[in-house]
């Protein structure tokens, strides 16, 4: 029998466990009440005063600062884990231990160790699991994947990839969790890189080879506690990658957090023997799409305006009206929960978080090795 309610409890109230719990609330607006009925039971931050925020701002239920008494409670069917990348893997055990369905941040783990015993427990737990990507649920790549699947751009030659920010250029800024690899695994390639390589499996498919060369510009930074105690920082603020694809492509991957003048710059393009697709984040209402069928006198770069055209149950706003950011983040939560309640396996789920942790994996080993390394 089909869930006719989902009680829904969430790990960390930061920036992403606030965005998480909007939209939660906002899902039943967009989706005219599906899939079911959301109710925000409870929010857990070690914070005490982050955790009674949530409950008294996201209108939860209850709050608490010990996760175990979050996932262990009968009235909670869904954890939300919105933690830094080091706390995922206690948390997300013990809630499949609970037999509660698990939604996580990227990565999925501090490292491919835990993602791989993760995703040997959540098959065994038969609940569901996905892992967050919200921009594959942007229209604009719903629409790319639509025509890779309809062989628009048919055998893949290249793939190219940015994931550009600029907020680390200043040496003035504090040594946060984002820079300490004891809390997050790595620099900006586990912060940025999960999402455009996300979209390079989703669109292209599995990567063989990586070869990979990072930086570290500034090597200390101050200390939160203390501006003029200057901590050291061992992770990187920039990566380039060059990939082999088992489908004989080629890629290439640039992420950056001291991009000057980007502020959230993902872009790629896919060439293929038949065709090419282009999409820049901060353009996200159009997909740029070339047909090399076209006669060539009719050829170019054509702009398939995308805005907000989700499909059914999807009623809120009117397709017409530009992409917001955070309007992914409701289409990716309101895909879990549906899956939920009519019993499919999500996507992207806990099988394709692995994939992404043993390219990210390979990446780091490539660095070490200065030279190219199997995935």
């Amino acid at each position: 029998m089909k869930p006719t309610e989902l009680r829904i409890g969430v790990i960390g109230y930061g920036q992403m466990g606030r965005i998480h719990s909007y939209a939660y609330r906002a899902i039943p607006f967009y989706y005219d009440g599906q899939p079911c009925k959301i109710v925000l039971k409870g929010i857990c931050d070690s914070n005490e005063t982050l955790a009674k925020k949530g409950k008294e701002q996201a209108g939860f239920e209850f709050h608490c600062t010990d996760y175990h008494e979050l996932i262990n409670r009968n009235d909670v069917d869904v954890i939300d884990i919105c933690t830094p990348n080091k706390q995922h893997y206690a948390a997300v055990v013990a809630a499949l231990q609970s037999r509660k369905h698990v939604y996580c941040e990227k990565p999925l783990a501090y490292d491919l160790r835990e993602a791989k015993k993760i995703l040997e427990l959540a098959e065994k737990s038969g609940c569901k699991h996905q892992i967050t990507a919200e921009y594959r649920f942007i229209p604009a790549i719903m629409k790319a994947k639509e025509l890779t699947g309809e062989d628009f751009v048919g055998k893949v030659f290249h793939f190219r990839g940015l994931y550009l920010h600029s907020g680390y250029i200043d040496p003035k800024r504090p040594r946060e969790w984002r820079l300490q690899k004891e809390m997050i695994g790595g620099g900006v390639l586990v912060d940025l890189g999960p999402h455009i390589l996300d979209i390079m499996h989703h669109l292209v498919g599995e990567v063989e080879e990586v070869c990979a060369l990072t930086e570290t510009f500034f090597k200390e930074r101050p200390s939160p506690e203390n501006p003029k105690e200057m901590l050291p920082v061992d992770v990187e603020d920039a990566v380039l990658l060059l990939f082999r694809f088992r489908n004989g492509a080629l890629g290439y991957a640039e992420m950056s957090r001291v991009a000057t003048g980007a502020e959230d710059e993902m872009r790629f393009e896919i060439h293929g023997q038949n065709g090419a697709l282009a999409f820049n984040l901060m353009k996200p209402n159009e997909l740029l799409a070339f047909n090399a069928r076209e006669p060539r006198d009719r050829q170019g770069f054509k702009v398939i305006t995308t805005v907000q055209k989700y499909p059914p149950p999807a009623v809120m706003p009117a397709p017409k009206f530009t992409m917001g950011w955070i309007r992914s983040h409701v289409a990716a939560q309101y895909s879990f929960l549906d899956c939920i309640v009519n019993d499919r396996m999500p996507s992207p789920n806990f099988r394709d978080a692995v994939h992404l942790h043993q390219v990210l994996d390979a990446a780091y080993r490539s660095v070490g090795k200065k030279g190219w390394v199997k995935v």
